[in-house]
């Protein structure tokens, strides 16, 4: 007997099991159910042991076929990420990942300086809310927004986070926003990456627990939504000063209070700490940095 197991019926079984089902597991690898279920036999074949249980229409995984499984699909995640980042590497492309608010209010205003900078690099960009699983996902920098603690990744802080107070100057002036108590008959502009109302007005303002629960709000999952509210006079917005650069800069929101919260969140690059890294991220990651650093809205440099 071979010592090593048939690879081709491993990638079989591997789809089958996790897919609980042979059709979607030909569908998923571009054969017939046929040839799934001929690759998984081979392989109990080569075992010497039954991995599924075959019934009219259905198939259901043994003790020994999910014990297996458990034990194989670690090593094959292992491989199919291996071979993606070489591939990748190979291509020389660059792939970054990052909060689509960060990347529309900061890196969009600026990928222009990035591409006369560097113009070898071969960007491709993903934006996305959910962290990335450097394990299973094809990228090679990204941008996260938390605190910094992660002992699996390579964490460089790019810029700490603190919320701030944002509108409209024609808002500011329609509803008097002298001081912090002024907002008890404003609208809150929430969103879900800055939830922080409640602790800024308890910090800053005189408003007490029920005052602060009376005052109205509108509640966005994006704090792009929530930003543009703002500058269209519908509300107020606590949200990044590096999110809204480019509307303090243009006049259309002001800041009425000036009163910073500090939070424990901030943007971070990270990376596989075990990775090393290929030129081009090394390039990114210093531009990146250097741009943090010099705090100039991109329209002033």
């Amino acid at each position: 007997m071979r010592p090593i197991p048939p690879m081709k019926a491993l990638v079989a079984m591997e789809a089958a099991m996790r897919l609980g089902s042979f059709t979607l597991a030909a569908e998923e690898l571009s054969v017939t159910p046929g040839a799934v279920g001929q690759q998984i036999q081979k392989l109990e074949e080569w075992l010497g042991v039954a991995l599924f249980v075959r019934q009219i229409r259905q198939v259901t995984p043994t003790a020994e076929g999910r014990a297996y499984f458990a034990r194989i699909q670690p090593a094959l995640a292992e491989i199919i990420h291996a071979s993606r980042r070489l591939r990748e590497r190979r291509n020389k492309g660059l792939r970054l990942s990052m909060p689509p608010s960060f990347a529309a209010k900061w890196f969009a205003p600026r990928m222009a300086d990035l591409l006369q900078a560097h113009p070898g690099i071969a960007l491709s960009l993903s934006t996305s809310t959910t962290l990335v699983d450097f394990e299973l996902d094809a990228v090679d920098l990204a941008i996260r927004y938390f605190n910094g603690a992660d002992p699996q990744l390579s964490v460089q802080l790019l810029c700490p986070d603190e919320g701030r107070v944002y509108c409209s100057p024609a808002y500011a002036k329609k509803w008097k926003l002298k001081r912090p108590e002024d907002l008890r008959l404003a609208t809150l502009l929430h969103n879900t990456l800055h939830p922080h109302w409640s602790a800024w007005l308890t910090r800053f303002s005189n408003l007490g627990e029920a005052q602060i629960e009376a005052i109205a709000g509108i509640q966005f999952d994006q704090s792009l939504m929530a930003i543009e509210a703002a500058v269209r006079a519908q509300g107020v917005v606590l949200t990044s000063p590096i999110l809204v650069e480019s509307e303090l800069a243009e006049g259309s929101l002001v800041e009425p209070f000036g009163k910073a919260l500090p939070l424990p969140n901030g943007y971070y690059l990270v990376h596989p700490d075990a990775d090393e890294l290929q030129p081009g991220v090394k390039s990114l990651k210093a531009w990146m940095v250097e741009k943090m650093a010099a705090g100039i809205p991109p329209e002033f440099c």
